[in-house]
């Protein structure tokens, strides 16, 4: 017989989850491609300083790690997820209707998107508005960009685009539509383009719908290539490509600075202190979500909380810093430290 879940059901479901799937002494994480690196440092360090078992992590994506966290609650499912957004306000309520109920979001720190390639290439200067007409499905027709007009994308090289990039042709690995690194380059690098175009930023008041879809909406005829979650595997394309652009996190990049260089961007570079400083236009926080529920039924959820927001981890001189991570200002890393130490439920 089905049960109907209720916020004072939660710890019921969890024991008959156990009894059914059987009970788990480790922590299950899914989510981020971009927060992988981070989460299993972490997960490392937690492993040989406690008494628990090291976490199981599994790179899935923002969105795909959303949805296995918002399924239910009890031991088949995640107990954290990874995520290089925000959740959605769509993703909290399906965990609601789902019966998880209770959700400590917290944030971890920042990240840039680095647009890179390989060493061996020239460096490119790269701006939003160019990003966007190299990478979008339609663009404002070439012959009169304000009329109003769109066309597909007619965009082969570079140089088509603006004649100070170099004349190879548009090849761009990146990541596919369930990655929150996807979601971050539409709203931060071709929406920033996008909205230079006059008429295509005053449908932001009039249509918000069709002005999200001019925007977002990424080419599928061959020039942007979806590589799937694993950035290592982007990583190897470019040292392979020298001609292509790869798009990941900034944490990947600096781990393989001694093969790409990431491009600037409306005259900045993917460095630490310009991120940190929001002077790179193409950053964005990072987050990881619990299960209320979860805590205090599988082993080790607080104590995992309290090393990954501990400032040995994600303070200024953290073992995160080297990783890549951009931390928070003290002020916002004691905030999230309290919700992790409280268990405090986000509020839609």
């Amino acid at each position: 017989m089905k049960k109907i879940l209720t916020t004072t059901a939660l710890a019921g479901v969890l024991a008959a989850s156990a009894a059914t799937a059987g009970s788990r002494d480790y922590i299950y994480i899914v989510g981020s491609s971009t927060v992988y690196p981070f989460a299993t440092v972490v997960a490392e360090h937690f492993g040989k300083s406690t008494r628990y078992k090291t976490p199981k992590i599994e790179s899935t994506g923002s969105g795909g790690g959303m949805k296995l966290f918002c399924e239910g609650v009890g031991v088949q499912h995640p107990d954290i997820t990874n995520a290089s957004r925000r959740i959605k306000k769509s993703e909290y309520d399906r965990c609601q209707a789902n019966g998880v109920k209770e959700i400590v979001e917290i944030k971890i720190g920042y990240d840039g998107i680095a647009i890179a390639n390989s060493r061996k290439a020239p460096r490119f200067d790269l701006t939003r508005k160019a990003l966007f007409l190299a990478l979008a499905r339609q663009v404002p027709d070439p012959k009169a960009p304000e009329s109003g007009k769109l066309v597909p994308n007619p965009y082969r090289k570079w140089n088509e685009i603006d004649p100070n990039l170099p004349a190879y042709k548009i090849e761009v690995l990146g990541p596919p539509p369930t990655s929150g690194t996807r979601d971050a380059f539409a709203e931060l690098a071709m929406e920033g383009g996008c909205r230079q175009f006059g008429w295509i930023k005053a449908l932001k008041k009039k249509d918000k719908k069709r002005y999200k879809a001019i925007c977002h909406a990424i080419r599928e005829d061959g020039p942007y290539i979806e590589a799937g979650e694993n950035d290592n595997l982007i990583v190897q394309k470019l040292v392979a490509n020298p001609r292509a652009l790869g798009i990941f996190g900034y944490s990947y990049l600096e781990q393989n600075e001694d093969k790409l260089q990431g491009s600037r961007v409306d005259g900045a570079a993917p460095e630490f202190e310009l991120i940190a400083e929001g002077k790179y236009p193409v950053s964005r926080p990072l987050f990881f979500y619990v299960k209320k529920a979860h805590a205090g039924k599988i082993p080790g959820i607080r104590e995992f909380l309290a090393e990954f927001t501990s400032e040995k981890a994600w303070g200024d001189e953290g073992y995160l810093v080297d990783k890549g991570l951009i931390p928070m200002p003290s002020p916002e890393r004691k905030a999230f430290a309290k919700a992790a130490r409280e268990l405090t439920p986000l509020k839609f």
